[in-house]
């Protein structure tokens, strides 16, 4: 029987929880084999859910990650496949330098322009995410940061900024390479009249940070439609614990596993 008379010591109930052995942590891999195999799974889950969600677009929408085995090369979905029909198979490997080393499908030029970029830039990004997905496009339409106004916005408090020269599709590298300036020490982007951006040292967090980037923006959205009520900003010490907690990579991988368990339960061939 507990002790009710006992002192409630709230410090002591946070650190038993937040350190937890219970909760998992990102995955090791005995080989780098087997962490590539790990990666172009998850890859395919991304896309899966990407499609659940709603953020297909015709041909528009790639999610690449980094190869462990080639690290001066990376993995993406084929441009013109559907999210949701994409395979293990289907997946193409180009190198920084555009030659396709893996794969018989046309690699999108944009997704080649941003993401080989990003990667060439930032050795500690594994994976990148963007899509054309309606609240997440609809915002970029104001060339803003989104307001730490929710808690889950909290996880991009002051990890978020606006790339603001939109010249028509970005074909050409050097945008890429303006885009991957923008991206130092950040987490996301939002394109301005184009759409988001997401990154990460796992594909699980860059894909994680994108589903729930687009919810912030919905509701960013939904509360500006309000006429006549003010919005109540998150106070900057607030939303800075907040970001502690939520902001992080592993905390980024962790929120992908409710939806992992979603897919596999469906494709138990991508656990």
């Amino acid at each position: 029987m507990n002790d009710l008379s006992s002192p409630f010591n709230a410090d002591d109930v946070q650190n038993n929880i937040i350190n937890n052995p219970d909760i998992p942590t990102s995955e090791t891999f005995l080989t780098l084999a087997e962490e590539q195999e790990h990666r172009k799974k998850r890859l395919i889950v991304s896309l899966k859910l990407f499609s659940s969600c709603g953020f297909d677009e015709g041909v528009a929408g790639h999610i690449t990650v980094r190869d462990p085995i080639d690290p001066e090369s990376f993995w993406v979905n084929p441009f013109g496949i559907h999210f949701s029909q994409v395979e293990i198979p289907d997946l193409i490997r180009v190198t920084h330098d555009g030659r396709i080393v893996e794969g018989s499908n046309p690699v999108n030029a944009a997704a080649f322009a941003i993401h080989s970029r990003i990667h060439m830039a930032h050795p500690n990004i594994n994976a990148a995410c963007h899509a054309h997905s309606i609240y997440g496009k609809t915002w970029s339409a104001f060339g803003q940061c989104l307001d730490p106004i929710t808690q889950d916005s909290c996880a991009f408090y002051n990890h978020h900024d606006v790339f603001k020269h939109y010249s028509g599709l970005v074909l050409e590298t050097s945008e890429g390479d303006e885009i991957a300036k923008l991206l130092h020490n950040r987490k996301a982007l939002i394109l301005q009249n184009h759409g988001l951006l997401t990154v990460g040292k796992f594909v699980e967090s860059a894909a994680w940070w994108f589903i729930t980037m687009e919810r912030s923006c919905q509701a960013q959205l939904l509360a500006h439609s309000v006429k006549g009520r003010d919005i109540i900003k998150i106070s900057s010490v607030a939303a800075k614990q907040a970001f502690d907690i939520i902001g992080n990579e592993e905390a980024g991988w962790f929120g992908f596993q409710p939806l992992l368990q979603k897919v596999i339960k469906n494709y138990p061939e991508l656990k």
